[in-house]
């Protein structure tokens, strides 16, 4: 890849930059029922967008889209198939633990030992991520505070509701205080009172010259958090722009709901 991290648009550093992204993945006799289709899927198909330093960029497509496929590749969870991206300067494909150590990723399918406490989660993290113990134990005081787990900073985690699971999964992703934080449907599965504490955290990390890339099919979570937005579809980049550029003067939804007829050639 060339220097793009020494590219700027209107001033904005680049920090995320993805390349022609492939991924396929080989197919179960259940999952070809279900896909109705041969033994091989290809869930990311030559995607490419970039994502500039302090702004929320959201992934926004329908279920099997390959949003998450993505999200997993940049956080190098998965390897591509073809194509690379690089975070902060470092390649997914070439430098894959420097990619880690400036990423926070997190995702509903993080789970959490049970037996374990928050206290104990926390400075396990953080030890592995090799934060010095007098950083880790403040953050853990701000964070604990932020997000209210300090009242169950020594209840096992089996003991703790679903919402405060998703609590401390979000710290522990973020203990190392990353520059880039990658969320894969970040309030997927929550109730309405910590999906706006998520999502309000969200703006203050932005706030605070964090990037953040996230998924979703939630129209009104993009329409609230997002600065520039991606349309995927079938694994394909098939719109890349601001908000504004996107929306073209409609709301998002009728926009979205045109852009899949126009791709899919079906009605909803």
């Amino acid at each position: 890849m060339e220097e793009v991290f020494e590219e700027e648009q209107g001033g904005r550093e680049k920090i995320v930059c993805a390349e022609n992204l492939q991924k396929t993945f080989t197919l179960s006799r259940k999952q070809q029922k279900i896909e109705r289709s041969g033994s091989r899927k290809v869930a990311v198909n030559g995607l490419s967008f970039s994502a500039y330093r302090g702004e929320i960029y959201g992934l926004l497509g329908p279920n099997g889209a390959g949003k998450t496929t993505t999200l997993r590749m940049l956080s190098t969870l998965i390897k591509p198939d073809a194509g690379d991206a690089e975070i902060c300067g470092h390649s997914v494909v070439r430098a894959p633990q420097k990619v880690r150590d400036c990423i926070g990723f997190m995702t509903s399918e993080l789970k959490l030992e049970g037996f374990f406490t928050p206290d104990f989660l926390f400075d396990f993290f953080g030890s592995m991520h090799g934060v010095e113990k007098e950083v880790l134990a403040e953050r853990k005081k701000t964070l604990f505070a932020r997000f209210g787990i300090d009242r169950f900073a020594q209840v096992r985690v089996n003991d703790l509701s679903t919402g405060m699971k998703q609590k401390i999964s979000l710290v522990v992703s973020i203990v190392h205080d990353p520059d880039v934080i990658i969320f894969d449907e970040p309030t997927n599965g929550l109730d309405v009172l910590t999906a706006k504490v998520v999502t309000d955290f969200l703006s203050e990390l932005k706030a605070m010259g964090k990037s953040i890339l996230l998924s979703t099919h939630i129209f009104s979570l993009v329409e609230k958090l997002c600065d520039r937005v991606g349309v995927i579809i079938d694994g394909k980049m098939i719109e890349d722009g601001t908000l504004a550029e996107i929306c073209a003067g409609k709301p998002l939804e009728e926009r979205f709901f045109e852009i899949y007829r126009s791709v899919k050639g079906e009605e909803i």
